[in-house]
């Protein structure tokens, strides 16, 4: 007869993504996965995997979460460049908050720590940038359809830069002290739909 968990896999994997966020892949050991999910090594290994499996779920589960809300705010009907505005300032905003500052956001700092030796969490990473990238090139294509944006601009390179902007945030607010870094270069960037 099967033995019934003892814990909640649910609760168990927001513990690792957060611990995973807080201190990044290499520097979180077993011993701390432990210690954070409040369950033994077999528990983790038996319900999640290894600590790479682990990572790749509490990754999921992170992209789950953020890539919904995005999608809710960019798809919402009515004007198209205020959501867009809202996005940005609000990544400037978390890039730039002390209780935020040192974590970053978990698919920056997985580009950054494994994209380039992990084909796994690198094509998580790349899957992520392809769906905000399009969120946001639909709402400039539909935001120049409405006349909100000027018809000389190009909503596919808009958008683009808007991402590579949005992750520049994320890691520049994460190594500088000075807010306005990142709020400025955000403002700066924003003009480029006027």
């Amino acid at each position: 007869m099967a033995r019934t968990k003892e814990f909640d896999p649910d609760a168990a994997l927001q513990a690792a993504l957060e611990l995973f966020w807080a201190r990044g892949y290499e520097a979180t050991t077993m011993a701390h996965l432990v210690e954070a999910l409040g369950i033994g090594r077999a528990s983790i290994y038996a319900t999640f995997g290894n600590k790479h499996a682990l990572y790749v779920k509490a990754l999921d589960r992170y992209l789950r979460s953020r890539d919904r809300l995005m999608v809710e705010e960019l798809s919402a009907p009515g004007p198209a460049l205020p959501p867009v505005r809202t996005l940005i300032r609000r990544f400037a905003a978390e890039a730039a908050a002390d209780e935020s500052r040192l974590s970053g956001c978990l698919v920056t700092n997985s580009a950054a720590e494994l994209g380039p030796h992990d084909e796994v969490v690198a094509r998580r990473v790349e899957l992520s940038w392809e769906q905000i990238e399009t969120l946001l090139h639909a709402s400039l294509v539909r935001a120049r359809a409405q006349g909100e944006l000027p018809a000389d601009r190009d909503p596919r390179a808009l958008a683009r830069m808007l991402l590579v902007l949005a992750q520049g945030l994320r890691v520049v607010g994460k190594a500088s002290s000075d807010p306005a870094r990142v709020r400025d270069a955000a403002e700066q960037a924003l003009t480029l739909l006027d």
